[in-house]
């Protein structure tokens, strides 16, 4: 097995770990029979995000990228169908996803219309994805800031991070080894957003002429998660029988 191909399967044993994550909610709601204190919008706009990455690797032709978007979004229907059975705001649900399945298809109508195929497709639309992950996906990071203004770590998850981490590095390096910069970017910005909506339901940028693969988008993955190991170190609880951050629960 070569470095490449180690590469990948952690990317992909990592990265569905993540996706993974949403089960805890599932879980709840479940037992619960109630999506309240659960939010929808990380489900649908993550279920996006997995759609846009997943053409962008069947036009890369990159089996680990499409692989991990299918089994992503799969996760991310399973979980909105979820929501949607146990939510009382049915109507709301169901206009935000039309809503987002309207902006889907005028994406996909824009990229495969009037742009030729080839390298300038896949450009466009790594850029593209790129953009809407990072402005997405940075968004929840200013919950950090309230954490060091408090120094109350409890809405962390600090397997969570730990999980992010290695995601995150896993993706640069497969990114690096591909020369992709899209791939280097993405899944790190997408893991601190996963990472710090699940804080929220709970209580994963340098555009530039070199941003054209994988490896911008999973940088600030590994820097907010050793940010965030930092605020475990700066403010946990010295009583080892009581931590003042949660564990992660699947």
């Amino acid at each position: 097995m070569d470095l490449l191909q180690l590469l990948s399967w952690a990317c992909i044993v990592f990265t569905v770990g993540m996706f993974s994550t949403g089960l805890t909610d599932l879980k709840k709601m479940r037992e619960s029979k109630s999506a309240d204190n659960i939010q929808f919008l990380p489900f649908l706009t993550t279920c996006l995000n997995n759609l846009g990455w997943l053409y962008y690797g069947i036009l890369k032709q990159d089996q680990t990228i499409v692989l991990v978007n299918i089994i992503g979004a799969l996760l991310q229907i399973l979980y909105i169908i979820m929501y949607f059975n146990y939510t009382k705001q049915k109507r709301l649900v169901m206009s935000e996803t039309l809503a987002a399945g309207m902006v889907l298809t005028c994406g996909w109508f824009y990229f495969t219309t009037f742009l030729p195929e080839g390298d300038t497709r896949l450009s466009q639309l790594g850029f593209t994805c790129s953009v809407v992950t990072v402005s997405m996906y940075l968004s929840p990071l200013t919950d950090l800031v309230q954490i060091v203004r408090s120094g109350n770590v409890q809405c962390l998850s600090f397997p969570l991070t730990v999980a992010t981490f290695f995601t995150s590095t896993s993706w640069v390096l497969y990114g690096l080894q591909l020369n992709d910069n899209y791939i280097v970017v993405r899944h790190t910005c997408k893991q601190n957003f996963q990472h710090c909506f699940l804080i929220q339901m709970k209580t994963a940028i340098l555009f530039s002429s070199c941003l054209c693969s994988f490896q911008v988008p999973n940088t600030p993955g590994i820097f907010t998660s050793l940010i965030r190991f930092y605020l475990f170190w700066r403010f946990a609880s010295v009583n080892q029988s009581s931590p003042s951050y949660k564990s992660m629960q699947i």
